[in-house]
């Protein structure tokens, strides 16, 4: 008995670890360098993660190579400050992270009292320089407003390049309403489904499992070519979800879903039920 709880105290340990690292593969980072005007790295530098939607805050230190890292970060808006004694005070506002994104963001610090701030707005689309794969965003509006039939929110993977759906469609253990997407001549079942950092793929068809419906919904994204080691749990593609996180206001979504059958696709109810309905109505 003693043996078998140690066991469990390992599997548990064990499972819990692998969840954190699976939660940082959905979100985002910022890395880069803190220096001076003539190109001197700048230790021990404060910068400030602030996501604007939430007001939700990250601080690291920049290392003794002027070189700092906030991974793990939450999907969003983003203002970056950086402050250090003896330099102006430097904020980069209009950062948005997208999943799976990894920008990096030098910074260069002017002498002056800490009380002054350079500001820079960074309206443009930051630009990837650590990953050489190739993918597509499907953002908030694009997910509510781009038709889905039954509104699976896997179907917008068809919507990426070279993305296909072959005649022979799921099989028995598929869960309902999934289907067979192979993407960049990939094989069944190669593509990689994740929600919020954790896997979720079915074990019996390597399909997806259901995901959230369209309005939990922050943001979708299928990766493929040379994905990173984090990514590589299948040959074909890499699908990342990410659920909407809170705010700090109450809000609610009201949809509404309809759909007929005619009848000839009507289904034919059991005898054993037919015979019950005709007693009821008795």
């Amino acid at each position: 008995m003693r043996n078998a709880g140690k066991y469990f105290v390992v599997a548990w340990v064990t499972v819990a670890f692998a969840c954190t690292f699976a939660w940082a593969q959905g979100t985002a980072q910022i890395s880069g360098t803190v220096m001076d005007a003539s190109g001197a790295r700048l230790p021990g530098a404060e910068v400030t993660a602030t996501q604007t939607a939430t007001g939700v805050t990250r601080n690291v230190i920049s290392n003794e190579a002027g070189v700092y890292s906030l991974p793990s970060l939450p999907t969003g808006p983003y203002k970056l400050e950086v402050a250090l004694p003896g330099f102006r005070t430097f904020v980069q506002t209009g950062i948005t992270l997208e999943i799976n994104a990894s920008p990096v963001i030098n910074v260069t610090m002017d002498v002056g009292q800490v009380t002054e701030t350079i500001e820079v707005q960074a309206n443009t689309a930051l630009v990837e320089t650590q990953k050489s794969g190739v993918g597509q965003v499907m953002e908030t509006r694009q997910i509510l407003e781009l038709p889905l039939n039954g509104r699976n929110v896997t179907e917008l993977i068809t919507l990426s390049g070279a993305a296909t759906v072959p005649n022979d469609g799921s099989s028995s253990r598929s869960m309902s309403g999934q289907q067979n997407i192979r993407v960049a001549g990939g094989l069944s079942g190669s593509v990689r489904y994740s929600l919020d950092g954790a896997l979720h793929t079915n074990p019996y068809d390597n399909l997806s499992l259901p995901l959230p419906f369209p309005d939990a919904l922050q943001e979708f994204k299928v990766e493929t070519s040379a994905l990173n080691a984090a990514q590589g749990g299948a040959s074909g593609a890499q699908a990342s979800a990410v659920t909407k996180s809170g705010t700090n206001s109450f809000h609610g979504d009201v949809f509404e879903f309809l759909r007929t059958i005619s009848s000839m696709q009507r289904p034919t109810l059991p005898s054993w039920t037919q015979r019950e309905t005709k007693n009821q109505a008795r």
